[in-house]
């Protein structure tokens, strides 16, 4: 982590911008007990609720550059971590705020700063668009988004990287592929089969004919990443060396697991006996890429970062916080 200047305070100062959400929660978390400062900037309060001294309550879609200079100025930041967005049940206007607009305010206040922290933004897979069957993406690879959210997080690189460019920001991109674990959003894929194995858990356990699985066609590759290693990627790119500045980074595990035998791993694990059925009847067609593989080889060369935990951790991790029985075959492999 870059040094840090506390004025004899034991741990470094990180700012997680969207620390309630999905993955800023467990960065936060993995930060603090590195033995960081860490403050978590979120509309929503921490689950640990108001008076968590880490918690700082700023709604980021609407906080002007000055205000932010001014809180940054106050904090004094090493590290500052954007895991703040717009993923899910948002159209391309609110995701462009998230996305992009936000990137723009956070880094022209940083640039402002005498003592300029390291930025961490998290980007996604999703902006390369279509990759090539059978090979990863690697990050020289011209990004094509063919989605809203992939469109509006490339547009968020961009400005980082023109930052670093023309300012001198040390600002890194994270391209994270898709990640899964405890808690999932329910407006993804895996937290809506989660939700749903949740719901029929409880019919089952009642003696009632749980409601089977209906998905639209599975028939994508997908590079799937355990949010545990995502936040590790996020520690390593925070302690990594020297300046990243202009660096994009890919995430990943670095191969494409088909999206239909995951999907029914994940009802095997966890134990509930339904049926899934794949149709193109009541479901929104897919617009996005069907194969989505990251070449990882960078982040091992910058970062010395690679996964470590395996697909079924994801999955068991992921349905244990969900479906209120046991999952199958709980023994981490």
């Amino acid at each position: 982590m870059p040094k840090a200047d506390n004025g004899g305070a034991a741990g470094p100062r990180v700012v997680v911008l969207g620390g309630t959400g999905y993955l800023g929660r467990r960065i936060g978390e993995a930060f603090t007990a590195d033995g960081a400062q860490v403050h978590l900037v979120s509309r929503s309060p921490a689950e640990n609720g108001a008076a968590d001294p880490r918690s700082v309550r700023m709604d980021l879609l609407n906080a002007g550059p000055r205000e932010l200079t001014e809180f940054f100025g106050s904090v004094r930041p090493d590290v500052v971590v954007n895991a703040a967005g717009r993923a899910w049940r948002a159209d391309e206007a609110e995701m462009t705020a998230g996305n992009a607009d936000l990137v723009a305010r956070v880094t022209q206040s940083l640039v402002d700063l005498p003592h300029r922290p390291r930025l961490i933004q998290l980007g996604t897979v999703h902006e390369y668009g279509a990759g090539t069957p059978g090979a990863g993406t690697s990050e020289e690879q011209e990004p094509a988004p063919v989605t809203p959210y992939g469109r509006t997080k490339l547009l968020g690189t961009r400005i980082v990287l023109r930052a670093a460019e023309e300012h001198g920001l040390d600002g890194v991109v994270l391209r994270l592929s898709n990640v899964i674990g405890a808690g999932a959003p329910v407006g993804s894929l895996f937290g809506m089969v989660a939700a749903h194995l949740a719901d029929a858990a409880r019919a089952q356990s009642l003696g009632e004919k749980p409601d089977e699985l209906r998905l639209p066609p599975l028939r994508a590759h997908r590079d799937v990443l355990d949010a545990q290693d995502a936040t590790d990627a996020v520690r390593a790119a925070a302690t990594a060396p020297g300046d990243l500045g202009g660096q994009v980074i890919n995430i990943g595990r670095g191969e494409a697991v088909p999206m239909d035998a995951l999907i029914h791993r994940m009802v095997e694990l966890s134990g509930v006996d339904l049926p899934v059925v794949e149709s193109v009847a009541d479901q929104p067609a897919r617009t996005d890429a069907q194969w989505l593989q990251l070449d990882v080889s960078r982040a091992l060369r910058l970062l010395g970062w690679q996964p470590r935990r395996s697909l079924d951790t994801s999955l068991r991790d992921l349905l244990t916080a969900a479906v209120p029985t046991p999952v199958n075959d709980r023994k981490r492999r």
